[in-house]
């Protein structure tokens, strides 16, 4: 894996790779958010963040070839060294396709937010209902029948 040469192509392969492992996760995480299984999106945890850092290094050693070729060190580097004579059509096919597998991750990981987010109201709705007596927190009809504000509290009369 270190083992590059000195093609910025060259980590691609490896590249797509990675993109795909974190993708696999995404959509695990997807199938457990959608199960509401906790233990389960908790454990997709470390391997996600192992996988993105991964992702990174491969992203910096890519960087750093590209600077070494004299093109900026960075995306816009790429699309720049892909235009020059040391890029092949293979490469440049190569990193489109990457690419389009990135926005593919970046999608999931958009809707698990998402999926995320639903599931944290509906927890905070429960907590609202078990301690308030709504969702809402509006009033509430109390024991004489009359509406009671949600910070009703209670009384300990010793005696």
């Amino acid at each position: 894996m270190d083992s590059f040469g000195s093609n910025p192509a060259d980590s691609l392969s490896e590249e797509h790779k990675a993109v795909r492992a974190l993708t696999e996760l995404l959509q695990l995480e997807q199938e457990k958010l959608i199960a509401a299984d906790i233990e389960a999106i908790a454990a997709l945890t470390e391997p996600k963040a192992k996988a993105a850092l991964h992702m990174a290094e491969l992203a910096a050693k890519r960087h750093a070839l590209l600077g070494t070729a004299g093109f900026e060190a960075n995306e816009t580097g790429m699309q720049a060294w892909l235009g020059s004579p040391a890029a092949s059509a293979t490469a440049n096919t190569s990193w489109h396709e990457l690419i389009a597998l990135a926005e593919a991750g970046k999608e999931l990981n958009r809707v698990n937010g998402t999926l995320i987010n639903k599931q944290m109201v509906r927890n905070q709705n429960v907590l609202n209902i078990l301690q308030h007596g709504s969702v809402q927190g509006n009033n509430v009809y109390g024991p004489d029948g009359q509406t009671a504000s949600k910070t009703m509290s209670r009384h300990i009369v010793a005696g």
